[in-house]
């Protein structure tokens, strides 16, 4: 179940990406490589798994399932809050460094000037 929610994952990412390749304003190809990195790992652990438990391995509890079923969400919603966190940090379209400099302007301009007298 981790597997097929990553690689669902992965394939919109990558195709969200290349609808969007020339330009790639939002990082969506990083995105894409977290989704397919987690993608080849539950890859490689279920062929090591099936190795070890044979044709067992098809058939799971539904405990199993869900448990499978919530770290695939949860690797979704980590991978996304870093995407977000390093989408913020780049900053393609300038917003957070405009908010940051509009605030800057406003605490400038709340600031009393100085006295004439406080000067001299």
């Amino acid at each position: 179940m981790t597997l097929l929610l990553t690689l669902f994952a992965a394939v919109i990412a990558t195709f969200k990406w290349y609808t969007h390749a020339p330009e790639d304003l939002y990082r969506i190809r990083t995105l894409c490589f977290m989704f397919w990195g987690a993608s080849i790992m539950w890859l490689v652990d279920a062929v090591f798994e099936y190795v070890q438990n044979g044709a067992s391995y098809f058939t799971p509890a539904p405990t199993d399932m869900l448990n499978d079923a919530f770290l695939g969400l949860s690797v979704i919603a980590l991978a996304l809050v870093v995407w977000i966190i390093d989408l913020l940090v780049h900053d393609p379209r300038r917003v957070v460094k405009a908010a940051l400099m509009k605030a800057q302007a406003e605490k400038a301009e709340a600031a009393p000037a100085p006295d004439a007298s406080e000067t001299a």
